[in-house]
Formats: structure tokens, C-alpha cells, sequence
């Protein structure tokens, strides 16, 4: 089948809902729900079931790159400087340190086995060096994986800041093999510059929307979502054109926002959570459709081989040593290696020597996603088992829950509403024990002038405050709009 502007949609659709529903099956047979999404992918493909012609790296790149971005934003979101502060050091110096001896290590390998040349066996190494975000946030988050100590804060941590190394190696390794005068020498300055542009620029810009949303008064609330929808794009954007690394940037700005005080917060991280998933499936199914299994075979020898030394030495090799002056136990360091999930993203940097024209790209990209499949299926399958071999699990009725992990159930008849207290109201300068509430509705927050203040009956309201009342039922709330005032 050949894609057309009339069947796209329909295609689409249907591969989308496939996903979904056949995610259900696959999560209680134990199958990676990733592995899954390019399953279907390659099933659809020129070489499976559906027979859709699909081979555009180009575009396969752009969706790669659009979703990836949105991934790291919904992770950054979520993700709380308590919990990461105490391993900032170590999840930077994984997520730096840790990749270059990855990428070296694989590429020594896979020059000394012979089948490429020094630069394509360190391109190689390159694009396969980070963890991929998308499959340890989805991993850790939808099986509920509870760990010890600052285990799953420092996964995180280093899944949405490795990227950035592992795509500058990656542009950096082809630049040098398809780039006449491009340099070693060129790459210094070209990362110095990359991660204080992308750094400075993604904290700059978190900062810049936390202070937005609380300004700016929108007068329809589900019009917040979109805003943040295209100010993620704006940041990737503009940074990636002053010359920053736009991953990067998109990761910092969603920690800052994530632990800033802004309106809509909670609703945006909700909302985010399903337009990460959505990109998942997108991203895994587009790849999957770029895959031809036919040219997968004959380098699933060779990439099994590799796929091993990465899995048992080459990662190990970028923990312990990475985390060798930091106070984590051995059973933590064998843990760390082994959730060195690759998903989606080497696959998305394996397009970037196919449109330069590299002379083993294609090679190349068929040993990366081999890899890429033996990864999810060996060490996503087995993540829960292991972390109970080295007793690293935390019993489940002591699972800390995310902001993502509480959903209240159709039975919760308690309702939330935000008041505006106008001007000149008649309850300025009143205490909140003053207002005769009714006795089952409580003002839980009071947004005053873009400052978040938890009330108690001693608390004046003022006018201008926006107030967030609990009632028991949708029933009570014309008794709290009369104890306001407002009728």
C-alpha cells in the first residue's frame, strides 16, 4: 500500500488503535509494550502484513526528533528537584562520562570484530550510547517499579540528560566521516557551546513560562495545554538555532516549570503523560515502519554480538566507572547497568549517517535496531526481577506514588472550583472563618498575585485572590459562591 494524502488518516487510525488496544494483551503476557509498537510497525511495513511503502529517513527523523522532545518535557515535568539534588553529581557524570565510555567501548569492539572502519565503528558506538527516556520513564512509571534509596530519581535523571551527549557524538562522528575538512578539533567548541546554550537557554525559558502562565489570564482553560504544546517546540527551536542542543533545553525547561509554582500545573502534567504516549506510539511505529525485517536478517549475527558486549560489558564499564567516587553500593552499580534500556532514540540517530549518505549507513542502522530489539526485549522483560534478585525492590505497600500515578475513580463525588474574588468585594479584608462556609467545603489554595498561599481559618481574603474550593458535592456551590459574595 502506498501512502496517499486520502488514506493516511485511516492508516493512521487504525495503527494507533491497534497499538493501544493490543497494549492491553501485551502488558499482562509480559511483552514490552515498546517492543510492541514496532512490532506493528514492521508488521504494516513493505515487508509485512500491510504492505505501507514507507522509506523516508527524513521524515522518520522529523517525528523521531518532534516526539522525542515532547518525551523529555513530559519527563522533565514530572520529575522533582528533591528527589534529584541528591544525585545530580553522579546521574551528570552517567550521563556524560558514562556515554563516552559507552560509545568508545562499543566502537572498540566493533572495530576489532572487524566489520567497519574506526569511524563507523565509533559512529555506531555513538548513536547506541545513551539510555533511551522514553523506555525507562514508561518502564519505571506504568509497571509501578519501586526501588531503594535514590535508585529511580537517578535512572531518570540520567534517561532525560544523556541524549544531548549521545546526539552531539552522533552528529559529531558523521560530521568528521561525510564533512571534507571537519575535524576532531571542530568538536570542542561546537559541545562547549551546545551545553551552556541548551542549558542556560532551557532554564532561562522554564523560568520565562513559569512567569507567563501566571501572568497571562487566558480566558479558556483548556487553551494552557496548547500554549505549553507549542512553547515546547519554540524552545528546541530557537536554541537548536543559536547553535544549543534543543534536547537538552526541552529536558532543563520541564524540571524548572515542573518545580515552579504555575497555575494548571497538575492539569499540563496530565496532559503531557498522554502526549508522551501518543508520541511514543508514533515514534515506535514510524520506525518500524522504516525497517525492512528483510535487511535485518543476515546482521542479526553481528548484532546480536554487539548487543551483548554493550548489555554486560560496555555499560557496566560506563557505571562503575562513572559512578566509582560516588556512594553507591555494588548492587546498585550492577542495577544501574542493567537498566541501560535503548529504545527509540538510537534508532531515530541511526537516520542521521543514512541522509549523509555514509557508506555503511544502511548497515549500520539494521545493526542498531537489532540491538535496539534484543535491549527491550532482555532487560525490559526482566527490570522487576532483578531489582528483587539484588533486593533492591521496595515492598508495595510502600510504593511512593506521582502526581501521575493518582487518578480519582468515577465514585468520588467531591468537586474542585476556582473562584475569582472580583474588586471592591465585600468579603476584602475577611478571614476565612468569617465567611460562614459551609461546614463540607474547604479552600484548599489561594493564588494572590502569582503566589501560591495554603490557607487556615485565620487567613484574609483579599480581592483579586483566586481561590480553589473543595466542596462534597457540585450541589454546595452556590452556597459558596453566596458565603464569597458573588450572588
Amino acid at each position: 500500500m502506498i501512502l496517499t494524502a486520502e488514506n493516511i488518516l485511516l492508516v493512521g487510525a487504525i495503527l494507533l488503535i491497534a497499538s493501544i488496544l493490543a497494549s492491553k494483551t501485551a502488558g499482562r503476557a509480559g511483552i514490552p509494550v515498546l517492543l510492541l509498537f514496532l512490532g506493528i510497525g514492521m508488521l504494516a511495513g513493505s515487508d509485512g502484513l500491510g504492505g505501507i511503502a514507507f522509506d523516508d529517513p527524513k521524515i522518520a527523523q522529523l517525528l523521531g526528533v518532534v516526539s522525542l522532545a515532547y518525551i523529555l518535557f513530559s519527563g522533565g515535568l514530572d520529575t522533582k528537584w528533591q528527589s534529584i539534588k541528591p544525585v545530580l553529581g553522579s546521574g551528570l557524570t552517567l550521563s556524560t562520562l558514562g556515554v563516552l565510555l559507552t560509545a568508545a567501548s562499543v566502537g572498540g569492539f566493533a572495530y576489532w570484530i572487524g566489520e567497519f572502519s574506526l569511524l563507523e565503528s565509533l559512529l555506531l558506538g555513538a548513536i547506541v550510547s545513551s539510555t533511551d527516556a522514553a523506555a525507562v520513564f514508561s518502564i519505571l512509571r506504568t509497571k509501578s517499579i519501586g526501588l531503594k534509596g535514590n535508585l529511580r530519581p537517578l535512572l531518570e535523571l540520567e534517561s532525560g540528560s544523556n541524549d544531548p551527549m549521545a546526539y552531539f557524538l552522533t552528529i559529531g562522528l558523521t560530521s568528521l566521516i561525510s564533512l571534507e575538512g571537519f575535524t576532531i578539533q571542530s568538536l570542542l567548541p561546537v559541545f562547549v557551546l551546545q551545553m551552556l546554550v541548551g542549558g542556560l537557554g532551557g532554564y532561562l525559558f522554564g523560568r520565562g513560562t513559569v512567569l507567563l502562565f501566571n501572568k497571562i489570564q487566558l480566558e479558556y482553560e483548556g487553551l494552557y495545554p496548547v500554549l505549553m504544546l507549542a512553547l515546547v517546540m519554540l524552545v528546541y527551536g530557537v536554541l537548536d538555532i543559536l547553535g544549543g542542543n534543543g534536547f537538552l533545553g526541552v529536558y532543563i525547561a520541564a524540571v524548572t516549570i515542573g518545580n515552579g509554582k504555575m497555575i494548571h500545573k497538575k492539569s499540563i502534567i496530565k496532559f503531557f503523560d498522554g502526549i508522551a504516549w501518543l508520541m511514543q506510539i508514533i515514534m515506535f511505529i514510524t520506525l518500524g515502519l522504516l525497517v525492512f525485517p528483510s535487511q535485518v536478517i543476515p546482521v542479526m549475527g553481528i548484532g546480536f554480538v554487539i548487543a551483548l558486549f554493550l548489555i554486560v560489558v560496555a555499560r557496566p564499564i560506563g557505571v562503575f566507572v562513572s559512578l566509582a567516587f560516588f556512594k553507591f553500593s555494588f548492587k546498585d552499580k550492577l542495577f544501574v547497568s542493567w537498566v541501560g534500556l535503548r529504545g527509540a532514540v538510537p534508532i531515530v540517530f541511526a537516520t542521521f549517517p543514512l541522509i549523509a549518505g555514509v557508506e555503511s549507513a544502511n548497515m549500520i542502522f539494521n545493526v542498531v535496531f537489532f540491538i535496539v530489539l534484543t535491549s527491550v526485549a532482555l532487560q525490559a522483560t526482566s527490570l522487576s526481577f532483578v531489582a528483587k534478585l539484588l533486593k533492591l525492590a521496595v515492598p508495595e505497600g510502600m510504593k511512593k506514588k506521582s502526581l501521575l500515578d493518582l487518578e480519582l475513580s468515577e465514585s468520588f463525588k467531591n468537586a474542585l472550583i476556582e473562584v475569582e474574588i472580583p474588586e471592591n468585594s465585600s468579603i476584602d479584608g475577611k478571614k476565612i472563618v468569617e465567611l460562614g462556609f459551609p461546614n463540607t467545603s474547604l479552600i484548599v489554595l489561594i493564588n494572590r498575585d502569582g503566589k501560591f498561599v495554603t490557607p487556615n481559618g485565620h487567613t484574609e481574603i483579599v480581592s483579586g485572590d483566586k481561590l480553589m474550593v473543595m466542596m462534597n458535592s457540585e450541589d454546595e456551590e452556590e452556597k459558596v459562591k453566596e458565603a464569597l459574595g458573588l450572588t
